[in-house]
């Protein structure tokens, strides 16, 4: 059964450890993914807008616990569902969605192996196009593998790429 939940700001939707893990779909807010490695840095890993399905997949797909946390960047409504429910419920459309951000993570992992800074923020604004006055400097960085220090100069360089400067 899918409940509707709303998250406020900065909530914590889904710890990182949980065992029993859910998947999220955005009905209204902004909803990020994180991993905090063992210095203590959280290194975002995906952000789910409106109409996005989010989930820890490896979790799912192997039966661990989370190793992400999920938190409500806005306040958030979102609709709350065991992944098994999936093959009870009609939520093929839902789990296509997720599906289809497997696909963007993919892209993510391999363009982060292989790409310049400048092309990875190019990337994040093409799968994020509304995203980027609705996130902080430091989210978008973590999300960049960069520092907030270098995304103003990769914004700016953007800027004279853009204008011809």
């Amino acid at each position: 059964m899918s409940i509707r939940k709303a998250f406020k700001k900065g909530e914590i939707v889904q710890e990182a450890g949980q065992k029993r893990v859910k998947s999220y779909k955005v009905n209204r807010g902004l909803l990020r993914s994180y991993f905090t490695d063992e210095n203590g840095k959280q290194h975002n890993f995906i952000f789910a807008p409106e109409g996005w399905v989010l989930g820890d997949l490896d979790a799912i797909a192997f039966g661990k616990a989370s190793n992400l946390t999920i938190e409500a960047l806005e306040e958030s409504e979102v609709m709350v569902v065991d992944f098994v429910e999936y093959e009870n419920q009609d939520w093929q459309k839902g789990l296509e969605r997720m599906m289809r951000r497997a696909g963007t993570l993919q892209r993510r992992v391999l363009m982060m192996m292989s790409t310049s800074a400048l092309e990875r923020y190019e990337y994040f604004m093409e799968v994020y196009p509304d995203l980027s006055n609705r996130l902080t400097q430091r989210h978008i960085a973590s999300y960049l593998g960069i520092t907030p220090q270098a995304l103003s100069k990769l914004r700016a360089q953007r800027v004279g790429k853009v204008y011809g400067s």
